[in-house]
């Protein structure tokens, strides 16, 4: 597949570029909202193109359970059954069948898996996802990998490793539709050899972008920094490089200031569901009786329409009142104020402000991180 990663500028190690897809031009650094089901929570996709996304994820695994991919690929295909005309990422369903670890058996052949939802008997093989996505009509797809709790052996370290370059393989292979975008998972837990070994496995298959996966899933904060920047550092200059699982703005301070350009996560959108708002100095329980009386709005940093419009204090009665207009507003809040971070962070790396806006936000997000290599 032709390149369809532009690197514009760079500040330090952190990157500011352009991803085509087929449905569109994403700036990068970006952050996609998740969409598990086909739907990001409480919010519609005219919302989604009130801040401007660009691109948003879906997940293989629930997609497949229900509605299936017979029905979706009726309905048109992904996006004409979610009514959203931008990108779509969709997970391979890897993650979800490693959380099912009483319910799955893994061997090189795929993964068997029991549905959480009713125990129905499925099977992931690298050929059957990558089908499903392409079915679908998605922009990127991710191949079928394997992960690993942390912490965890040596050996499971190596045979998620290995495993995950013998599915990216195949995944490869079986790609038949050129306006979907695949990409390799880059594995290894902490091991910084098995990293680099994964790495070195899949770049010489020349995916068009690179994930690292394997990680918030257990380590220290610490690790995940230095690991997720160790990771980056292997990875090709002119292809682009997705963190998967985060969501936090310390965490994606961190990420974009180790070289990271792509990031998901569910985090806020839970938030917002769970009375929790993001602002850039930290994050407020919105339910506290210190936010009954307070007229400001959830962070007088943000522009997004829910704090041009609406006080702490009203958010919090609706949480308390048990309304679903709030947990619709926060999660409103929540994604519009990590899209415009973005923004921020694209601007300052463009003009060479990177390392000024960076502390400005979240300096003691580096303090632990080591340099690569």
């Amino acid at each position: 597949m032709p390149g369809i990663f532009t690197l514009v500028s760079t500040d330090g190690a952190a990157r500011r570029g352009t991803l085509a897809l087929a449905h569109g031009d994403v700036e990068t650094p970006a952050f996609m909202p998740v969409g598990t089901a086909a739907t990001v929570k409480g919010l519609t996709p005219n919302d989604l193109r009130d801040f401007d996304a660009r691109i948003i994820l879906s997940n293989t695994y629930h997609l497949w359970l229900r509605p299936g991919g017979e029905t979706i690929a009726e309905m048109g295909g992904l996006h004409a059954f979610m009514s959203w005309d931008r990108n779509i990422l969709t997970d391979s369903g890897g993650f979800q069948v490693f959380s099912l670890e009483s319910r799955r058996e893994l061997s090189d052949d795929g993964v068997r898996f029991r549905s959480h939802l009713d125990g129905s008997a499925h099977e992931f093989t690298p050929e059957n996802v990558v089908a499903f996505q392409e079915r679908l009509g998605v922009d990127v797809a991710m191949a079928l990998d394997v992960c690993v709790k942390l912490p965890t052996t040596s050996h499971d370290v190596a045979e998620a490793v290995r495993r995950t370059t013998l599915w990216a393989k195949r995944c490869m292979a079986a790609r038949t539709r050129t306006a979907t975008a695949l990409f390799g998972i880059v594995q290894g837990g902490l091991d910084e050899a098995m990293r680099d070994r994964s790495a070195r496995e899949l770049i010489a298959l020349d995916f068009p972008g690179y994930a690292i996966g394997g990680l918030s899933v257990g380590e220290s904060r610490d690790d995940l920094y230095r690991m997720a920047r160790f990771t980056a550092s292997l990875l090709p200059i002119d292809k682009p490089r997705y963190l998967m699982g985060v969501g936090t703005v310390r965490d994606l301070i961190a990420a974009i200031d180790g070289g990271v350009d792509m990031f998901d996560c569910v985090y806020p959108t839970r938030c917002g569901r769970n009375g929790r708002a993001l602002t850039r100095a930290g994050d407020l329980a919105i339910r506290n009786a210190a936010f009954a009386r307070d007229p400001g709005p959830i962070d007088p940093t943000c522009a997004c329409a829910v704090c041009a419009t609406y006080s702490r204090a009203y958010i919090s009665h609706l949480f308390r009142a048990d309304e679903m207009l709030g947990p619709r507003l926060l999660s409103y809040h929540n994604l519009a104020l990590l899209a415009a971070l973005m923004a921020d962070a694209r601007t300052a790396i463009g003009t060479g402000a990177w390392a000024a806006f960076r502390d400005s936000i979240a300096p003691a997000a580096l303090d632990a991180v080591a340099s690569p290599g």
